[in-house]
């Protein structure tokens, strides 16, 4: 029967519907089996911790500690033990991968990597990490429209357009929203609005919504609904610092994962495969803590553990006391940027919004307490409503400055509230929330792993055309696979390597015993000193220019145009002799010709 069907049936549609209808039709079936996987996603990973909540609780505390530590620490060495034999795709998000599965593998996503995400992530973050479910949801669906593609398409710009109709159908299923979906996706995949990919995307977005609705209700996935309007009035004017804080926080969430992440990367001595259970251990602790200095013996005010978005709707609903939402909002910091950093598997969607909302009801419930305090100084309304309303704006300013997608940061909290009115100081604190983390980081947090994994982003649209290349970090166009010369290797022998490798370039890094840096040593050089008994000989030594990955295009081409040189090594900034890249001349002007074209 499978045979049948794959070998049969798309010669049937073939021969009786055109390519465009064929199209729409597997559109329809993409967004029913995306938005099936997306509820079974999301009701896996809700009884998982469930369970796990209420097992824990029927303990005394001592074996209450014990369950809630072990069970995130369990779940982050079968992750780690998966994606190191198993899985490699399915760390993170699945964002970036389904980015660069787009760009760089022709749309194709392998329905092998979409079971074993779904699967690690439902453990991941069912047994109580601090991840997200919408990123992983997007890569499941990438993964099924791709399968679709594959079996219905030999077009490879079919097989590759299937994968954006999978990718708004998860964001749809996931959060109910479905305008945010495809906003997202032109956002953040496809990098600009075109009428030719919007007509399968809504089709597979209305499909996987309506089957969420149908199974889980009419309601987004976080209930922040708002029964009358806002009117405007001064209180809105919080948006203006709310954006300004929620900028800075964002920019330190996005430095603080990748940094943390590029230590557990680059770590030694201990197996890869360990770091998320590290991850695990750490946000057990944290959990722990957050549960026993918050004081609450439920479940429903204890959201470091896991998705959090209980927390989020007590605190749209003025339940939580200023300490209790500061408590919630470092912890739940925490917990993220370590359980994401150390190689967790899910998403970066439900923590984005959590920390945004504790921040707007930071503000929020402090503008109240601070009235209670001095009644006679004027201040601004602080009601129950307008403490949600607080909620709401941090939310949209966190997602704008982290996840970088203004238009989807405003649209979503439409879309969950319901209500239109919020939408002038919405638009003001994410406007600033998103100016100032792009400002003090050009390279947005999907695109900055992708390039701290060594995946190049030269044929994404931001990269061939952004007008501002210049503050671009040298990782976004340098090669990541370097051809390197041994310090102790005779001339003779590298040329030989070189021609039977066909690399003949210019010059090439020089690396030691230990693979560090030890020189550049140019063709003509080995041509010229061939008869030398090794490399180390023809560099001495040598003054070594090289560039931090982090070092912007137009410092870099400052520096190689100053000194002469046509090349430059790409070195990490904490290990200076540690081999990251290679960096020409020739990258650079094909760069300034992308823009400039």
């Amino acid at each position: 029967m499978s045979h049948w069907m794959k070998r049969t049936l798309p010669d049937w549609m073939r021969a009786r519907l055109s390519d465009n209808q064929r199209f729409l039709a597997l559109c329809v079936l993409s967004g029913f089996l995306c938005g099936l996987s997306a509820v079974a996603f999301h009701l896996s990973i809700h009884h998982l911790f469930d369970w796990l909540w209420e097992f824990a609780s029927e303990k005394d505390p001592l074996w209450f500690c014990v369950v809630m530590v072990a069970a995130p620490t369990f779940a982050g060495l079968l992750v780690g033990l998966a994606v190191k034999y198993y899985a490699p795709d399915a760390a993170g998000s699945g964002i970036p991968q389904t980015k660069a599965a787009y760009y760089n593998k022709g749309g194709k996503v392998s329905g092998r990597s979409g079971i074993l995400r779904f699967v690690l992530g439902t453990l991941y973050v069912g047994l109580g990490n601090s991840l997200g479910r919408e990123g992983p949801t997007v890569h499941v669906s990438a993964a099924i429209s791709s399968r679709i593609g594959r079996w219905a398409f030999n077009d490879p710009a079919r097989v590759q357009s299937m994968l954006p109709v999978g990718m708004a159908a998860g964001i749809a299923a996931a959060f109910n929203a479905p305008l945010s979906a495809l906003t997202f996706v032109f956002e953040e995949l496809l990098d600009n609005f075109s009428m030719k990919a919007i007509g399968g995307m809504v089709i597979a977005v209305v499909i996987a919504a309506a089957v969420s609705r149908t199974i889980l209700g009419e309601d987004p996935v976080l209930t922040a609904k708002i029964s009358e309007d806002y009117k405007t009035s001064a209180w809105m004017l919080v948006a203006l610092p709310l954006g300004l804080t929620a900028g800075l926080i964002g920019h330190l969430f996005v430095r603080s994962t990748l940094n943390l992440r590029g230590w557990f990367k680059g770590r030694k001595g201990l197996p890869t495969w360990i770091n998320p259970a590290a991850g695990g251990l750490s946000c057990g602790l944290l959990g722990l803590a957050a549960f026993y200095f918050t004081g609450h013996l439920g479940e429903e005010q204890n959201s470091v553990f896991s998705i959090g978005y209980q927390s989020l709707e007590a605190a749209f609903e003025d339940k939580l006391t200023v300490g209790i939402i500061a408590t919630l909002l470092i912890l739940k910091f925490l917990a993220v940027v370590i359980n994401y950093a150390s190689g967790g598997s899910g998403g970066l969607f439900s923590p984005t919004l959590f920390l945004g909302g504790m921040l707007g009801g930071l503000i929020g419930v402090g503008l109240a307490d601070f009235q209670h305090i001095f009644p006679w100084i004027p201040a601004f309304p602080t009601d129950a409503k307008v403490i949600g309303g607080c909620v709401l704006l941090g939310m949209g300013a966190m997602f704008a400055a982290v996840v970088r997608c203004p238009f989807t940061s405003l649209i979503i909290i439409f879309e969950m509230t319901g209500n239109y009115s919020l939408i002038l100081p919405l638009m003001a604190g994410n406007m600033i929330a998103w100016q100032i983390a792009k400002r003090l980081q050009p390279v947005s947090i999907y695109n900055a792993l992708l390039l701290q994994d060594g995946v190049t982003l030269r044929k994404l649209p931001a990269y061939r055309g952004a007008q501002d290349y210049r503050k671009l970090p040298v990782q976004s166009i340098m090669t990541h696979e370097v051809f390197t010369v041994r310090l102790s290797e005779k001339p003779l022998e590298v040329l030989k390597r070189i021609d039977g490798e066909n690399r003949r370039y210019h010059a090439y890094p020089v690396v030691d015993d230990g693979g560090l840096l030890a020189g550049v040593v140019t063709l003509k050089e080995l041509l010229e000193n061939i008869l030398k008994e090794s490399v180390a000989e023809i560099i001495g030594d040598q003054e070594i220019l090289s560039v931090n990955a982090d070092t912007s295009i137009r410092d870099a081409a400052n520096r190689m145009i100053v000194r002469d040189f046509q090349q430059v090594p790409v070195v990490s900034q904490t290990e200076p002799g540690k081999l990251l890249g290679w960096l020409t001349l020739n990258d650079i002007a094909r760069q300034q010709n992308a823009a400039e074209g």
